[in-house]
């Protein structure tokens, strides 16, 4: 894709998703817990699932958050979106302790800004933990904040996460769980607790549909 039909894309993109997010009604629950550490100077990472990446977008849109978007040509796509929705975006993957995403991440937690990981994210497979952002916790001393979204009605893309768009004037519910640290030596120990992780973000309650 050409930059001209990629800025025409992004445009038209982000302007059919500020007019259908701006009917969702929101729902949220436990937050309070994130909102008292943020209050204490703590800096946290958001762990999501891929799928339910949208609607927590629009929720957290203009905070400054830091974001993980893959590098592939999708990805450009949604970065660019994620920018005009006042997101800092840090492109690759944290699925390898290594990567080049993983640094960007730790840079931005080291500068005290808040970031948002998809754990199972560029490709899958779905809801399985990779330990990038068990090891940023790790290192940085950042905090796991699990969120998860679901909605009243919603269309749901045929890729490997099933991505999740809110129909208008959906009812869109995010719950947050507790604040939790990496308690680990070091980097390899903090991949163990990846399927810890995984289990907070498996059991947070959402309302049945």
């Amino acid at each position: 894709m050409n930059d001209g039909r990629l800025r025409w894309t992004v445009r038209l993109g982000a302007a059919v998703i500020r007019m259908i997010a701006s009917t969702w009604r929101f729902r949220v629950a436990n937050r309070e817990g994130a909102i008292a550490a943020q209050a204490q100077g703590e800096r946290l990472i958001y762990t999501l699932w891929h799928g339910e990446l949208l609607p927590l977008l629009w929720l957290h849109r203009n905070e400054g958050v830091g974001v993980v978007i893959s590098e592939h040509r999708d990805g450009e796509i949604i970065a660019r979106i994620a920018e005009t929705l006042g997101y800092v975006t840090i492109r690759g993957s944290t699925s390898r302790g290594g990567s080049r995403a993983l640094i960007g991440l730790m840079r931005e937690l080291e500068n005290g800004r808040d970031v948002a990981v998809t754990p199972d994210g560029p490709r899958g497979p779905a809801h399985v933990f990779a330990p990038g952002a068990a090891i940023a916790a790790q290192r940085t001393g950042a905090l796991i904040v699990p969120t998860r979204a679901s909605t009243s009605r919603a269309w749901r893309l045929r890729s490997w996460d099933r991505f999740m768009i809110p129909k208008p004037f959906a009812r869109v519910d995010v719950v947050y769980g507790a604040p939790t640290a990496v308690d680990a030596g070091t980097p390899r120990e903090a991949v163990d607790h990846a399927p810890r992780l995984q289990a907070l973000l498996d059991t947070l309650a959402l309302p049945a549909r």
